[in-house]
């Protein structure tokens, strides 16, 4: 197994450090870092702050935040942007952007597992604008193009 170290800054004194929930947990919950709680009503986009910075070792990976399964599933409070991308440059503050996607307002309490942080390789490249792409058996095949089953 590989496994790297990323340093983590409280920018709030009162921050929780992100750690994983399990040896086999993909990601590190991160905590709302609020004093009360926020009510995030049905169709609301609310940021909230995490109270910490991290420093990736260099350009070849990206920090990712996810939304919490049983957030999304029982609660319909996901990320806003779908996935939350933190790149290997930034130092400010991490926040996580959740939307309630459900019919019930949510609160989120003070220091609530709000989304999880995955490290995850990128692959820096080049571009070249080019005039054709090669030939592929699907082509321009668009959505649902392979059919369902």
């Amino acid at each position: 197994m590989v496994t790297m170290t990323i340093k983590i800054k409280k920018v709030k004194d009162n921050a929780k450090i992100p750690k994983r929930a399990t040896n086999g947990s993909a990601g590190m919950d991160l905590y709302a870092c609020i004093d009360e709680k926020i009510t995030i009503n049905p169709g609301q986009l609310v940021l909230v702050p995490t109270g910490i910075a991290i420093e990736l070792p260099d350009n070849s990976v990206a920090a990712f935040l996810y939304a919490r399964s049983g957030l999304g599933i029982k609660h319909g409070i996901c990320l806003s942007n779908g996935v939350g991308v933190v790149d290997s440059d930034y130092r400010g503050e991490i926040c996580a952007g959740l939307c309630n996607v459900s019919d019930k307002p949510y609160e989120i309490e003070p220091f609530e597992r709000i989304c999880q942080m995955v490290i995850a390789p990128v692959v820096p490249c080049d571009v070249e604008e080019v005039t054709e792409l090669g030939d592929t058996e699907r082509g321009e095949g668009g959505f649902g193009s392979t059919g369902k089953k």
